[in-house]
């Protein structure tokens, strides 16, 4: 999923096991907030872990702890995830805390964009079909998908596996 489409879920219309993308994605322009068509201009559902669905829950009763805290601050955007008064998420002070979650843990510096690229490589290696995965991503072309997945040494090693398999057994 795109950084973009994240910052802008919405709650409504959402069952659980289930996640709409927004049908606009948040920009600035002139100052204030303005929802655009999200990149490739459709909006899509996509599936969620199972093990996810806990975390929102928690995210959305620590929001409405949040909205209480605001008071008449508050503005209602019906985001998933959004600032202390219910307004987009500011993207650059998003990146610098992304950025500093990943020094507290000890790992090497990345962009949210580059968890697009790990999700292309991990579900093949899962046994997801690469169509799937180009769904998923919302990409229109295998192509554009294809450039996002780098070849495991799991895949490499699958695949000299069931060769063998089929030559020599």
């Amino acid at each position: 999923m795109r950084d973009s489409s994240a910052k802008s879920r919405h709650t409504k219309n959402c069952k659980a096991g289930c996640a709409k993308h927004a049908r606009y994605c948040p920009e600035r322009q002139g100052g204030e907030w303005e929802f655009r068509p999200p990149k490739g201009g459709k909006t899509r559902w996509s599936a969620l872990p199972e093990e996810l669905i806990p975390q929102l829950r928690a995210q959305k009763a620590a929001q409405s702890a949040e909205r209480l805290a605001a008071g008449e601050l508050w503005e209602d955007w019906d985001l998933v995830f959004a600032g202390p008064t219910g307004r987009p998420i500011n993207p650059r002070r998003d990146w610098a805390e992304f950025k500093s979650m990943l020094q507290a843990a000890g790992l090497r510096d990345a962009r949210p964009h580059d968890a697009r690229h790990t999700a292309a490589t991990l579900l093949p290696e899962q046994g997801v079909d690469i169509r799937v995965v180009q769904e998923i991503l919302g990409h229109s072309t295998l192509a554009v998908t294809k450039r996002y997945t780098h070849v495991t040494s799991k895949l490499a090693e699958d695949a000299a596996a069931k060769i063998g398999k089929a030559l020599w057994a």
